[in-house]
């Protein structure tokens, strides 16, 4: 999946250069766009956005491997300013939330733990080596994000190819743990299908994110990635794991 971020911000990227290297070297005759009013044009003020999550776990081993579908949903409202020089160019920027559920499989993460890193565990204590049928780690974040953005068609960029490249800057509001239905080591619940228990702790997470992100589509639909720079444990709180994502954007307004 990392892969798949990588070329998607490649080609991002690209298209971008693109673009404006075309814009600069070509004089076809184009609509005088000084005279047409931009500001009101529905360019992604509104950002939906679901997908996959995973984990770039550069140091901490099998052992906190993420698995099934982790997924986010994010949120964001956003303002475009586009360039007067060339409004197929533009700038948005705006804020949000992002939220991130992370799966895992015969492991316990220890938020409340007494220690100076965070314990991935392969069972809950004092159960005799019990689980839960399934767990999730899940965070949520206050976000500011920033866009260069470029518009097939500037007048009404929902109806024409789209892309972007940026960042985002967030927050943490939330960290919690769930965990749904206990079982032993032959697979018998211990409290019953409906157990559910939740631990809610910030201690050990980065309280601050600084993610790399990219979007290439058309009309509303665009597909997306992300990258996080900075680590999501705080520093000596455990491996480096670097969060990154790909999925659907729904745009609109």
């Amino acid at each position: 999946m990392k892969k798949i971020f990588l070329g998607l911000l490649f080609i991002s990227s690209f298209c971008l250069a693109a673009k404006a290297q075309n814009n600069n070297n070509t004089q076809p005759k184009k609509p005088d766009y000084s005279k047409i009013d931009l500001s009101n044009r529905p360019n992604d003020h509104l950002l939906i956005q679901f997908g996959y999550d995973g984990w770039d776990n550069q140091n901490g081993g099998d052992s906190i491997n993420p698995t099934g579908f982790s997924r986010h949903f994010n949120m964001y409202f956003m303002l475009d300013k586009p360039f007067k020089s060339n409004p197929h160019f533009s700038v948005g920027f705006g804020a949000g939330i992002g939220s991130s559920n992370i799966f895992f499989k015969d492991t316990y993460i220890d938020l409340k733990a007494n220690s100076n890193t965070l314990p991935f565990r392969p069972s809950v204590p004092n159960t005799n080596s019990a689980n839960f049928k399934k767990y999730k780690l899940t965070t949520v974040f206050a976000e500011i994000p920033v866009e260069f953005r470029y518009a097939g068609n500037p007048v009404n960029p929902n109806k024409g190819f789209k892309a972007s490249i940026g960042a985002k800057i967030g927050t943490l509001l939330d960290a919690h743990t769930k965990g749904k239905n206990l079982v032993d080591q032959t697979g018998v619940s211990v409290y019953g299908s409906k157990y559910i228990n939740k631990e809610k702790d910030k201690r050990f997470i980065n309280g601050t994110r600084l993610a790399v992100t990219a979007r290439v589509g058309y009309g509303i639909f665009s597909l997306d990635a992300s990258y996080q720079v900075t680590s999501f444990l705080k520093d000596g709180a455990g491996p480096t794991i670097r969060p990154y994502s790909i999925g659907l954007t729904i745009s609109g307004l």
